[in-house]
């Protein structure tokens, strides 16, 4: 089982941007595909993005697409996700995830959690 612990949340204006990091604990992080997910008060979680155990795959929710970009680091056991002109609606707490797939039902470990919040 690979731990994960996320970083990098905070408050920021909209049109800012912000990097999340989660750092991975265990040898196998690099057999591992990789993902972020968010959920927003009083809303369901919903996937942001994925990438494959290589990098060389990579998939986008519709509120990422363009704005968002996730990128790993098997030799650092990380994976981040760049937010590039972020919206008060991208406000949520953001979750790191492992799994063997990258489609959004593959994720199996899941981080604590980091919150973003965007201000108007």
């Amino acid at each position: 089982q690979v731990q994960l612990v996320e970083s990098g949340g905070g408050l920021v204006q909209a049109g800012g941007s912000l990097r999340l990091s989660c750092a991975a604990s265990g040898r196998t992080f690099s057999s591992y595909a990789m993902g972020w997910f968010r959920q927003a008060p009083g809303k369901e979680r919903e996937f942001v993005a994925s990438i494959s155990s290589s990098g060389g795959n990579k998939y986008y929710g519709d509120s990422a697409k363009g704005r968002f970009a996730i990128s790993r680091d098997n030799a650092k056991n990380t994976v981040s996700l760049q937010m590039n002109t972020l919206k008060p609606e991208d406000t949520a707490i953001y979750y790191c995830a492992a799994g063997v797939l990258t489609t959004p039902s593959g994720f199996r470990s899941w981080g604590q959690g980091t919150q973003v919040t965007v201000s108007s």
